[in-house]
């Protein structure tokens, strides 16, 4: 069984609404060297072995469920677990 940890982000291109009013916010608070804030999404799967290529798997999963492609990057980390 694997947890794959998957990170997901909007392109540097896009702009990040929901990050500016954190920026200027932080700002508002006197959190003044704040210069830049991006908001992401974070998740963990667990995946059980399958005779599928792993990689090939999340990244499906990533494409067509979890990230925007048009808009927003992904990248994962990959952590075996071990058996209980």
């Amino acid at each position: 069984m694997y947890k794959v940890k998957v990170y997901v982000t909007l392109r540097e291109s896009v702009l990040d609404p929901q990050g500016k009013a954190v920026t200027q916010s932080l700002n508002s608070l006197n959190y003044r060297e704040v210069a830049d804030v991006r908001i992401g999404k974070y998740m963990e799967l667990t995946i059980e072995k399958s005779e599928r290529d792993l990689d090939e798997v999340v990244n499906e999963i990533c494409t067509k469920l979890l990230a925007n492609p048009v808009i927003e990057d992904y990248r994962y980390e990959v952590e075996e677990c071990v058996a209980q």
